[in-house]
């Protein structure tokens, strides 16, 4: 019996060694095991959210140094409200892109959602909430039938939302008939919402406290977990640190933003977007099933995964999500036109995703990625605006950082590829 305890005991810990010694799953217990993680990463070709963070440092001080209004709070209160239509679009590309598809009707389909919600609201006298509730189900009807197309026929991503693209383009010239345009009232709620409603100093304090603490203690349930497992986990001085890291910061940049209007609530609701679809990726079973799905489609399905329905999920959520954005830019300009949704929304909206680290292969990528990849296509549209330059240079400028985030994305694949074989 005690041979026996013995050689459970020694397996226990050289399971938890090898746990610690495989970059892949250690959970830094200490400030240097933590370094030395992340260096492992950077090493595999793991670059995570480092290059979009390095790349808006480098836009914000190039900008700063060529026009000093750029990151004055006014303009940095602009910039985050105008970022946050197309960045819902972008959130909704992340899972698409995960899975390694693409939905190139992202824009059409943001378009006819604002067209349906102002005819609904302003011509058919429905409220306007319910208004774009329908709205937003119309477009998750919409990824619905992408994905049964996809699954049931075998018919490429890329063909499906290209057609999509252009049938719901013409489907929103058609609804809002030979005016083309559709104002939407100024008293409003929606309108209100995008435009005026901004979140009280205090209480913007508050929920940066709060999202501190709740980083926290998932971070604190997360190493419990994996003690109790026999894994490594984080030390609670890491995770105090990181939190407190975060508090410091967030509190800097919303007394900053405070300064002038403050944090608006539309940006709000997609931060907790953002974190709400982080959690679900990164906690919860259908989330793993994505990666899993995007990482090997074959694999997963002979692990027991329903891939049929992480497609039809991740469809549905990408086009509800440019549904969304569609209603939101729409109460931005208060007013749904032929041109919402249109021109380059489509091209924003993928290049934000693989801007802020989403793979175009699958299996990599996170829900953070469509809030930093917007604020670098947006820092950049801004402070061109500032220089007086046109349209010309801020395409210029996103294709070649575009270009650049694809290569990263190549490199790292391939230092992955060449380790795994060594």
């Amino acid at each position: 019996m005690t041979d026996g305890t013995a050689t459970a005991g020694t397996a226990a810990a050289a399971g938890t060694a090898k746990d610690l010694q495989d970059e892949r799953l250690i959970q830094a217990t200490g400030p240097r095991q933590a370094l030395s993680a992340t260096i492992g990463r950077i090493r595999d070709g793991d670059l995570g959210l480092l290059p979009v963070v390095l790349g808006l440092v480098v836009i914000g001080v190039v900008f700063q140094t060529l026009n000093p209004n750029f990151l004055s709070s006014a303009n940095l209160v602009n910039l985050l409200m105008e970022s946050v239509p197309v960045g819902m679009i972008a959130l909704g590309l992340v899972c698409v892109l995960l899975v390694g598809e693409i939905d190139l009707s992202v824009g059409s389909v943001s378009g006819l959602s604002s067209a349906l919600t102002a005819v609904l609201f302003v011509d058919q006298g429905l409220p306007v909430w319910p208004a774009v509730a329908t709205a937003v189900a119309a477009g998750a009807v919409i990824g619905f039938v992408y994905a049964q197309v996809f699954i049931r026929f075998g018919v490429p991503s890329f063909v499906i939302t290209m057609a999509g693209l252009l049938a719901f383009l013409g489907l929103q010239l058609k609804v809002l008939g030979a005016d083309g345009s559709i104002n939407l009232p100024f008293d409003s709620g929606l309108v209100g919402f995008a435009q005026l409603k901004f979140v009280p100093a205090w209480l913007s304090y508050v929920l940066v406290a709060v999202t501190a603490a709740g980083l926290f203690a998932g971070g604190y349930l997360k190493a419990r977990e994996r003690r109790a497992a026999g894994l490594s986990g984080r030390s609670t001085a890491v995770l105090a640190a990181r939190s407190v890291a975060l508090l410091a910061g967030f509190g800097a940049v919303v007394w900053y933003l405070n300064r002038a209007r403050g944090v608006g609530w539309m940006f709000v609701l997609f931060v907790v977007l953002v974190l709400l679809l982080n959690y679900a990726l990164t906690r919860t079973r259908w989330g793993k099933s994505v990666y899993a799905v995007g990482g090997n489609v074959e694999a997963a399905r002979r692990a027991g995964i329903n891939v049929h329905a992480v497609y039809t999920t991740v469809f549905m959520l990408g086009t509800a999500l440019a549904a969304s954005g569609g209603v939101l830019a729409a109460a931005r300009l208060a007013a749904a036109n032929q041109s919402t949704g249109g021109g380059d929304v489509n091209l924003n909206a993928i290049a934000a995703v693989v801007i802020g680290g989403t793979s175009l292969f699958g299996g990599r990528g996170s829900a953070f990625a469509a809030l930093l990849g917007i604020l670098v296509i947006q820092s950049i549209s801004s402070g061109l605006t500032l220089l007086n330059l046109d349209s010309a240079y801020r395409f210029a400028v996103t294709g070649v950082v575009l270009l650049l985030a694809v290569i990263l994305d190549s490199v790292a694949r391939r230092s992955r590829a060449s380790r795994g074989r060594a």
